[in-house]
């Protein structure tokens, strides 16, 4: 339980950061997903777009902090290799 004024607003912070955060991380786990669906379905322009889609979402993570910027980039090469492999 917070003690004081500010630890008490702090607590309420951290709710709403949480659920923005797991809103925002499933995000780019659905996007990552469907990128590596549609590379395994053959189809180039739709995979194309998707790994795009994904680089941009882990990107963005990566900005708000919520993801290392190592680990974006090793998902980010994965999709890359993946999609060149499909050419």
């Amino acid at each position: 339980m917070a003690n004081t004024k500010s630890a008490e607003k702090a607590a309420r912070q951290a709710v709403k950061h949480r659920a923005r955060n797991i809103t925002l991380r499933s995000r780019s786990r659905s996007a990552i997903r469907k990128a590596v669906d549609a590379v395994a379905s053959g189809n180039k322009t739709e995979a194309t777009g998707a790994v795009k889609t994904a680089g941009s979402l882990v990107d963005s993570l990566v900005n708000k902090g919520l993801v290392h910027k190592n680990k974006a980039a090793r998902h980010k090469s994965r999709l890359a290799a993946k999609l060149k492999k499909l050419a």
